[in-house]
């Protein structure tokens, strides 16, 4: 693919939000009881941390511990856009010179073969990532 799109042409859709948590089994228990099933769960590192991803409908939510829950209005960690080529995008963002958090794209070893992010921060210091799930 050509690189001639702004960032804007490199998304698709809400992918999910993330929520950071101290209680897992809380946090869990109350979004089930909205509605929300388990989508995956992955464990992050040694130290027990795990991320679980939710949905309903068309939300998603990645729930993760290790980071602490922030528990006031703003808790919200980011907002995740759906990319189909994180690579090209991270390029656009670095070339219409958006705020950059990230200084190469990332990668996880979440579903069968892993994602590929970055992210940029917004007017209001709220972090946008732009999320690859691999194919």
């Amino acid at each position: 693919m050509a690189f001639n799109k702004s960032l804007a042409g490199y998304f698709d859709d809400l992918q999910h939000i993330g929520i950071p948590t101290d209680d897992m089994e809380k946090t869990v228990a109350f979004w089930e009881k909205l509605g929300f099933k388990k989508l995956g769960e992955f464990d992050t590192d040694d130290n027990g941390n795990e991320v679980v991803f939710m949905h309903y409908n068309h939300l998603t939510l990645e729930i993760w511990t290790g980071d602490g829950a922030v528990r006031k209005t703003g808790a919200i960690n980011h907002i995740s856009l759906n990319t189909k080529d994180a690579d090209a995008a991270f390029k656009a963002a670095k070339a219409e010179g958006f705020k950059l958090k990230d200084s190469e794209v990332q990668h996880l070893d979440f579903w069968d073969k892993g994602i590929k992010f970055f992210n940029i921060e917004g007017p209001n210091a709220e972090t946008i990532e732009f999320c690859e799930i691999v194919k």
